[in-house]
Protein backbone atom coordinates (compact mmCIF):
# COMPACT_ATOMS: atom_id res chain seq x y z
CA UNK A 1 0.00 0.00 0.00
CA UNK A 2 2.86 2.39 1.05
CA UNK A 3 4.84 1.53 -2.67
CA UNK A 4 1.69 2.59 -4.18
CA UNK A 5 1.16 5.93 -2.50
CA UNK A 6 4.64 6.87 -3.36
CA UNK A 7 3.95 6.07 -7.15
CA UNK A 8 1.21 8.22 -7.41
CA UNK A 9 2.77 11.24 -5.42
CA UNK A 10 5.62 10.15 -8.28
CA UNK A 11 3.38 10.64 -11.05
CA UNK A 12 2.22 14.20 -9.10
CA UNK A 13 5.42 14.66 -9.30
CA UNK A 14 5.93 13.67 -12.27
CA UNK A 15 3.19 15.74 -14.09
CA UNK A 16 4.20 19.20 -11.88
CA UNK A 17 7.92 18.74 -13.58
CA UNK A 18 6.68 19.40 -16.72
CA UNK A 19 5.26 23.14 -16.36
CA UNK A 20 7.86 23.87 -13.85
CA UNK A 21 10.25 22.72 -16.71
CA UNK A 22 7.85 24.87 -19.35
CA UNK A 23 8.35 27.81 -17.27
CA UNK A 24 12.24 27.51 -16.63
CA UNK A 25 12.71 27.22 -20.30
CA UNK A 26 10.27 30.36 -20.66
CA UNK A 27 12.34 32.52 -18.67
CA UNK A 28 15.24 31.58 -20.08
CA UNK A 29 14.80 32.18 -23.26
CA UNK A 30 13.14 35.55 -22.24
CA UNK A 31 16.54 36.76 -20.64
CA UNK A 32 18.60 35.85 -23.59
CA UNK A 33 19.71 39.13 -25.99
CA UNK A 34 16.80 40.23 -28.13
CA UNK A 35 16.79 39.92 -31.79
CA UNK A 36 16.08 43.68 -33.03
CA UNK A 37 12.92 43.18 -35.44
CA UNK A 38 12.60 46.18 -37.78
CA UNK A 39 9.84 48.05 -37.81
CA UNK A 40 7.41 47.41 -40.92
CA UNK A 41 7.99 50.41 -43.09
CA UNK A 42 4.03 50.24 -43.55
CA UNK A 43 1.34 53.57 -43.61
CA UNK A 44 -0.46 53.70 -40.06
CA UNK A 45 -4.17 51.83 -41.27
CA UNK A 46 -7.07 53.79 -40.03
CA UNK A 47 -7.99 52.22 -36.52
CA UNK A 48 -10.65 52.25 -34.40
CA UNK A 49 -9.73 52.54 -30.21
CA UNK A 50 -13.08 50.16 -28.26
CA UNK A 51 -13.15 50.76 -24.98
CA UNK A 52 -15.22 48.84 -23.13
CA UNK A 53 -16.70 50.05 -19.81
CA UNK A 54 -18.67 49.44 -16.42
CA UNK A 55 -19.18 52.11 -13.99
CA UNK A 56 -15.78 53.66 -14.91
CA UNK A 57 -16.84 57.63 -14.45
CA UNK A 58 -13.21 57.98 -11.60
CA UNK A 59 -10.93 56.74 -14.08
CA UNK A 60 -12.07 56.21 -18.01
CA UNK A 61 -11.51 60.33 -18.53
CA UNK A 62 -7.63 59.27 -17.62
CA UNK A 63 -7.74 56.64 -20.06
CA UNK A 64 -9.51 58.56 -23.15
CA UNK A 65 -6.77 61.14 -22.50
CA UNK A 66 -3.52 58.59 -22.88
CA UNK A 67 -5.59 57.64 -26.07
CA UNK A 68 -6.35 60.96 -28.02
CA UNK A 69 -3.05 62.43 -29.06
CA UNK A 70 -2.25 58.99 -30.78
CA UNK A 71 -5.49 59.46 -32.92
CA UNK A 72 -5.33 60.99 -36.24
CA UNK A 73 -8.01 62.20 -38.31
CA UNK A 74 -10.48 59.26 -39.91
CA UNK A 75 -9.74 57.00 -36.50
CA UNK A 76 -12.55 56.54 -34.01
CA UNK A 77 -12.54 55.99 -30.32
CA UNK A 78 -15.70 54.11 -29.13
CA UNK A 79 -16.37 53.58 -25.18
CA UNK A 80 -19.02 51.17 -24.97
CA UNK A 81 -21.13 51.90 -21.48
CA UNK A 82 -22.55 48.85 -20.43
CA UNK A 83 -24.99 48.42 -18.09
CA UNK A 84 -24.16 51.52 -16.32
CA UNK A 85 -25.32 53.54 -13.30
CA UNK A 86 -22.92 56.30 -13.23
CA UNK A 87 -21.57 59.27 -14.76
CA UNK A 88 -19.15 56.69 -16.89
CA UNK A 89 -21.51 57.95 -20.39
CA UNK A 90 -21.56 61.43 -20.23
CA UNK A 91 -17.64 61.91 -18.99
CA UNK A 92 -16.86 60.40 -21.90
CA UNK A 93 -19.01 61.96 -24.28
CA UNK A 94 -17.43 65.23 -22.67
CA UNK A 95 -13.57 64.08 -23.09
CA UNK A 96 -14.51 63.69 -26.81
CA UNK A 97 -15.12 60.14 -27.33
CA UNK A 98 -18.62 58.24 -29.30
CA UNK A 99 -20.44 56.95 -26.43
CA UNK A 100 -23.26 54.47 -27.08
CA UNK A 101 -24.79 52.97 -24.31
CA UNK A 102 -25.91 49.28 -23.23
CA UNK A 103 -28.43 47.66 -21.01
CA UNK A 104 -29.03 44.54 -20.78
CA UNK A 105 -29.01 42.73 -17.20
CA UNK A 106 -29.08 39.51 -18.18
CA UNK A 107 -26.24 39.11 -20.77
CA UNK A 108 -23.57 40.63 -18.41
CA UNK A 109 -19.70 40.35 -19.02
CA UNK A 110 -17.01 42.39 -21.02
CA UNK A 111 -17.59 40.15 -24.04
CA UNK A 112 -20.97 41.08 -24.68
CA UNK A 113 -19.62 45.02 -24.17
CA UNK A 114 -17.23 44.36 -27.19
CA UNK A 115 -19.60 42.63 -29.27
CA UNK A 116 -22.00 45.41 -29.22
CA UNK A 117 -19.48 47.65 -29.79
CA UNK A 118 -18.57 45.88 -32.70
CA UNK A 119 -21.93 46.10 -33.73
CA UNK A 120 -21.84 49.72 -33.89
CA UNK A 121 -17.99 49.97 -35.80
CA UNK A 122 -20.31 47.97 -38.71
CA UNK A 123 -21.73 51.00 -39.86
CA UNK A 124 -18.02 52.76 -40.45
CA UNK A 125 -15.66 49.92 -40.36
CA UNK A 126 -11.81 50.57 -39.69
CA UNK A 127 -8.79 48.25 -40.75
CA UNK A 128 -7.52 47.53 -37.33
CA UNK A 129 -9.72 47.53 -33.73
CA UNK A 130 -7.65 48.04 -30.57
CA UNK A 131 -9.46 47.26 -27.49
CA UNK A 132 -8.57 49.09 -24.38
CA UNK A 133 -9.90 48.73 -20.89
CA UNK A 134 -11.36 51.51 -19.29
CA UNK A 135 -9.22 51.71 -16.08
CA UNK A 136 -5.60 51.17 -18.39
CA UNK A 137 -3.36 54.39 -19.54
CA UNK A 138 -1.96 53.63 -23.12
CA UNK A 139 1.92 54.25 -23.36
CA UNK A 140 3.08 56.84 -25.92
CA UNK A 141 3.51 55.88 -29.70
CA UNK A 142 1.30 51.84 -28.38
CA UNK A 143 -1.74 52.02 -31.25
CA UNK A 144 0.80 52.74 -33.96
CA UNK A 145 3.13 49.60 -33.00
CA UNK A 146 0.07 47.72 -32.07
CA UNK A 147 -1.60 48.72 -35.70
CA UNK A 148 1.42 48.04 -37.94
CA UNK A 149 2.35 44.86 -36.22
CA UNK A 150 -1.55 43.78 -36.56
CA UNK A 151 -1.22 44.40 -40.51
CA UNK A 152 2.34 43.23 -41.31
CA UNK A 153 2.11 40.02 -38.94
CA UNK A 154 -1.68 39.41 -40.55
CA UNK A 155 -1.98 38.25 -37.02
CA UNK A 156 -3.91 39.71 -33.60
CA UNK A 157 -1.07 41.70 -31.90
CA UNK A 158 -0.83 41.94 -28.14
CA UNK A 159 0.63 44.77 -26.10
CA UNK A 160 2.79 44.32 -22.84
CA UNK A 161 -0.08 44.79 -20.62
CA UNK A 162 1.44 45.39 -17.19
CA UNK A 163 -0.57 45.36 -13.80
CA UNK A 164 1.18 47.95 -10.88
CA UNK A 165 1.37 47.86 -7.16
CA UNK A 166 -0.25 51.37 -5.81
CA UNK A 167 1.83 53.45 -3.92
CA UNK A 168 2.31 52.11 -0.28
CA UNK A 169 0.46 48.61 -1.73
CA UNK A 170 1.94 45.81 0.88
CA UNK A 171 3.74 42.81 0.60
CA UNK A 172 0.71 40.72 -1.04
CA UNK A 173 -0.20 43.40 -3.78
CA UNK A 174 4.04 43.77 -4.63
CA UNK A 175 3.98 39.95 -5.41
CA UNK A 176 0.92 39.90 -6.85
CA UNK A 177 2.44 42.51 -9.79
CA UNK A 178 5.47 40.95 -9.38
CA UNK A 179 3.59 37.25 -10.81
CA UNK A 180 1.35 39.58 -13.03
CA UNK A 181 4.95 40.53 -14.61
CA UNK A 182 6.48 36.87 -14.85
CA UNK A 183 2.71 35.96 -16.76
CA UNK A 184 2.69 39.55 -18.82
CA UNK A 185 5.81 40.23 -19.91
CA UNK A 186 8.84 37.15 -18.95
CA UNK A 187 6.59 34.33 -20.74
CA UNK A 188 5.10 35.67 -23.58
CA UNK A 189 9.10 37.00 -24.47
CA UNK A 190 10.36 34.03 -24.24
CA UNK A 191 8.12 32.09 -26.23
CA UNK A 192 8.42 35.01 -29.03
CA UNK A 193 12.03 34.55 -28.85
CA UNK A 194 11.23 30.56 -30.02
CA UNK A 195 8.89 32.29 -32.86
CA UNK A 196 5.61 31.28 -30.64
CA UNK A 197 2.55 33.51 -30.06
CA UNK A 198 1.16 34.34 -26.86
CA UNK A 199 -2.01 34.49 -25.03
CA UNK A 200 -4.58 37.32 -25.19
CA UNK A 201 -4.47 39.41 -22.07
CA UNK A 202 -7.41 41.50 -21.98
CA UNK A 203 -6.12 44.76 -23.41
CA UNK A 204 -4.16 46.31 -25.64
CA UNK A 205 -5.43 43.68 -28.58
CA UNK A 206 -5.55 44.80 -32.16
CA UNK A 207 -7.12 42.55 -34.64
CA UNK A 208 -7.96 43.48 -38.31
CA UNK A 209 -11.44 44.25 -38.95
CA UNK A 210 -11.70 40.91 -40.74
CA UNK A 211 -10.91 38.86 -38.10
CA UNK A 212 -12.46 40.48 -35.29
CA UNK A 213 -15.82 41.18 -36.96
CA UNK A 214 -15.38 36.62 -37.79
CA UNK A 215 -15.47 35.77 -34.37
CA UNK A 216 -17.96 35.22 -31.76
CA UNK A 217 -17.48 37.95 -28.97
CA UNK A 218 -20.52 37.78 -27.09
CA UNK A 219 -19.83 35.76 -24.24
CA UNK A 220 -20.14 36.09 -20.61
CA UNK A 221 -17.07 33.85 -20.10
CA UNK A 222 -14.37 34.69 -16.93
CA UNK A 223 -11.29 34.83 -19.30
CA UNK A 224 -13.42 36.13 -22.59
CA UNK A 225 -9.60 37.30 -23.69
CA UNK A 226 -8.17 33.99 -23.35
CA UNK A 227 -10.61 31.93 -25.20
CA UNK A 228 -10.76 34.63 -27.86
CA UNK A 229 -6.44 34.19 -28.36
CA UNK A 230 -7.27 30.20 -28.45
CA UNK A 231 -10.05 30.63 -30.50
CA UNK A 232 -8.22 33.07 -33.35
CA UNK A 233 -5.19 30.22 -33.36
CA UNK A 234 -7.31 27.66 -33.84
CA UNK A 235 -8.00 29.58 -37.29
CA UNK A 236 -4.66 30.09 -37.93
CA UNK A 237 -4.49 33.49 -35.84
CA UNK A 238 -2.38 33.01 -33.28
CA UNK A 239 -1.71 36.72 -31.31
CA UNK A 240 1.95 38.11 -31.58
CA UNK A 241 3.49 39.87 -28.93
CA UNK A 242 4.07 43.66 -29.46
CA UNK A 243 6.15 44.57 -26.39
CA UNK A 244 7.16 47.69 -27.93
CA UNK A 245 3.50 48.85 -27.50
CA UNK A 246 2.63 49.35 -23.25
CA UNK A 247 -0.33 49.49 -21.43
CA UNK A 248 -0.52 50.01 -17.89
CA UNK A 249 -2.99 49.52 -14.93
CA UNK A 250 -3.08 49.72 -11.15
CA UNK A 251 -4.36 46.67 -8.95
CA UNK A 252 -7.05 48.00 -6.60
CA UNK A 253 -5.72 49.30 -3.15
CA UNK A 254 -9.13 47.23 -1.27
CA UNK A 255 -9.27 43.75 -0.52
CA UNK A 256 -12.23 43.53 -1.72
CA UNK A 257 -11.76 44.66 -5.13
CA UNK A 258 -8.48 42.28 -4.82
CA UNK A 259 -10.14 39.45 -3.85
CA UNK A 260 -12.99 40.05 -6.70
CA UNK A 261 -10.13 40.56 -9.70
CA UNK A 262 -8.09 37.28 -8.79
CA UNK A 263 -11.65 34.95 -8.19
CA UNK A 264 -12.29 35.72 -11.82
CA UNK A 265 -8.73 35.92 -13.23
CA UNK A 266 -7.28 32.89 -11.67
CA UNK A 267 -10.79 30.50 -11.26
CA UNK A 268 -11.64 31.20 -15.14
CA UNK A 269 -7.90 30.67 -16.23
CA UNK A 270 -7.99 27.09 -14.31
CA UNK A 271 -11.93 26.41 -15.92
CA UNK A 272 -10.40 27.09 -19.06
CA UNK A 273 -6.73 24.81 -18.34
CA UNK A 274 -9.33 22.06 -17.23
CA UNK A 275 -12.27 22.47 -19.86
CA UNK A 276 -9.92 22.86 -23.11
CA UNK A 277 -6.48 22.13 -22.45
CA UNK A 278 -6.30 18.72 -23.71
CA UNK A 279 -8.57 19.22 -26.46
CA UNK A 280 -5.93 22.03 -27.72
CA UNK A 281 -3.36 19.91 -27.30
CA UNK A 282 -5.13 16.73 -29.40
CA UNK A 283 -6.08 19.66 -31.96
CA UNK A 284 -2.87 20.90 -32.43
CA UNK A 285 -1.37 17.86 -32.98
CA UNK A 286 -3.79 16.29 -35.08
CA UNK A 287 -4.17 19.37 -37.21
CA UNK A 288 -0.36 19.85 -36.43
CA UNK A 289 -1.40 23.37 -35.76
CA UNK A 290 1.71 24.45 -34.34
CA UNK A 291 1.48 27.98 -33.08
CA UNK A 292 -1.67 26.44 -31.57
CA UNK A 293 0.60 23.86 -29.88
CA UNK A 294 2.59 26.66 -28.18
CA UNK A 295 -0.60 28.35 -26.76
CA UNK A 296 -2.12 25.66 -25.43
CA UNK A 297 1.56 24.04 -24.37
CA UNK A 298 1.74 27.65 -22.68
CA UNK A 299 -1.74 27.28 -20.97
CA UNK A 300 -0.50 24.21 -18.91
CA UNK A 301 1.48 26.34 -16.73
CA UNK A 302 -0.67 27.21 -14.20
CA UNK A 303 -0.46 30.48 -11.75
CA UNK A 304 2.28 30.61 -10.11
CA UNK A 305 0.84 30.38 -6.71
CA UNK A 306 -0.97 27.42 -7.27
CA UNK A 307 2.03 25.85 -9.09
CA UNK A 308 4.38 26.37 -5.73
CA UNK A 309 1.83 25.18 -3.25
CA UNK A 310 1.23 21.85 -5.13
CA UNK A 311 5.20 21.04 -5.52
CA UNK A 312 5.53 22.36 -1.74
CA UNK A 313 3.08 19.58 -0.61
CA UNK A 314 4.03 17.06 -2.70
CA UNK A 315 8.00 17.57 -2.11
CA UNK A 316 7.02 17.39 1.70
CA UNK A 317 4.65 14.19 1.28
CA UNK A 318 7.50 12.74 -1.08
CA UNK A 319 10.28 12.78 1.11
CA UNK A 320 8.30 11.95 3.92
CA UNK A 321 7.47 8.87 2.80
CA UNK A 322 10.68 7.96 1.73
CA UNK A 323 11.90 8.60 5.15
CA UNK A 324 9.25 6.11 6.38
CA UNK A 325 10.65 3.17 3.98
CA UNK A 326 9.37 4.62 0.22
CA UNK A 327 11.53 5.15 -2.87
CA UNK A 328 13.90 7.78 -3.24
CA UNK A 329 12.63 8.61 -6.69
CA UNK A 330 8.98 10.22 -6.38
CA UNK A 331 11.29 12.56 -3.52
CA UNK A 332 14.28 13.50 -6.66
CA UNK A 333 11.43 14.08 -9.48
CA UNK A 334 9.44 16.89 -6.81
CA UNK A 335 12.80 17.92 -5.59
CA UNK A 336 13.77 18.80 -9.35
CA UNK A 337 10.44 20.25 -10.42
CA UNK A 338 10.46 22.61 -7.28
CA UNK A 339 14.11 23.26 -7.96
CA UNK A 340 13.27 24.59 -11.04
CA UNK A 341 10.69 26.15 -10.37
CA UNK A 342 12.45 27.95 -7.87
CA UNK A 343 15.48 29.06 -10.29
CA UNK A 344 12.69 30.44 -13.03
CA UNK A 345 11.03 32.62 -10.23
CA UNK A 346 15.04 33.81 -8.82
CA UNK A 347 16.32 34.45 -12.45
CA UNK A 348 13.18 36.28 -13.34
CA UNK A 349 13.23 38.89 -10.78
CA UNK A 350 17.26 38.95 -11.24
CA UNK A 351 16.44 39.70 -14.90
CA UNK A 352 12.61 41.54 -14.85
CA UNK A 353 12.04 42.71 -11.68
CA UNK A 354 14.92 44.04 -9.64
CA UNK A 355 13.55 47.81 -10.17
CA UNK A 356 9.90 46.12 -9.03
CA UNK A 357 10.45 45.02 -5.63
CA UNK A 358 13.38 44.26 -3.68
CA UNK A 359 14.30 40.59 -2.87
CA UNK A 360 13.27 40.85 0.39
CA UNK A 361 9.85 40.55 -0.85
CA UNK A 362 10.16 37.86 -2.86
CA UNK A 363 10.74 35.87 0.18
CA UNK A 364 7.26 36.95 0.67
CA UNK A 365 6.21 34.45 -1.72
CA UNK A 366 5.45 31.54 -0.40
CA UNK A 367 3.04 33.07 2.42
CA UNK A 368 1.58 35.13 -0.76
CA UNK A 369 1.08 31.30 -1.77
CA UNK A 370 -0.28 29.85 1.15
CA UNK A 371 -3.02 32.50 2.08
CA UNK A 372 -4.61 32.26 -1.83
CA UNK A 373 -5.44 28.52 -0.17
CA UNK A 374 -9.04 29.79 -0.17
CA UNK A 375 -9.16 30.33 -3.51
CA UNK A 376 -8.34 27.37 -4.83
CA UNK A 377 -10.40 25.59 -2.67
CA UNK A 378 -13.14 27.78 -3.72
CA UNK A 379 -12.98 26.65 -7.57
CA UNK A 380 -13.43 23.09 -6.26
CA UNK A 381 -15.71 23.71 -4.19
CA UNK A 382 -18.05 26.65 -5.67
CA UNK A 383 -16.21 27.63 -9.14
CA UNK A 384 -17.26 31.33 -10.19
CA UNK A 385 -19.01 31.03 -13.87
CA UNK A 386 -20.60 34.39 -13.83
CA UNK A 387 -18.64 37.56 -14.34
CA UNK A 388 -18.02 40.25 -11.78
CA UNK A 389 -16.41 43.80 -12.21
CA UNK A 390 -13.61 44.73 -9.72
CA UNK A 391 -14.45 46.90 -7.23
CA UNK A 392 -12.46 50.31 -7.61
CA UNK A 393 -10.95 51.86 -4.40
CA UNK A 394 -13.67 54.47 -5.08
CA UNK A 395 -17.08 52.33 -5.42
Amino acid sequence: MMTLLAWLLGGVALLLLVPALLLFIQVVLACLPARVRQRPNLPRPRLAVLVPAHNEASLIVSTLASIRPQLREGDQLLVVADNCSDQTASLARSAGAQVVEREDLLRRGKGYALDFGVQHLRLSPPQVVIIIDADCQVGAGALEHLACSCIDRGRPAQALYLMHAPPGAGLKVQVAAFAWRVKNLVRPQGWARAGLPCQLMGAGMAFSWQDLSAVNLATGHLVEDLKLGLECAAHGKAPVFCPQAVVNSHFPTSQEGLSIQRKRWEHGHLGVVLADGPKLLAAALLKRNWPLLGMAVDLLVPPLALLSLLLMVVFALTWLMFGVGGTLLPALLATLALALLGAAILLAWACFARELIPFSVLLYAPFYAARKIPLYLGFLLKRQVDWVRSKRDDN
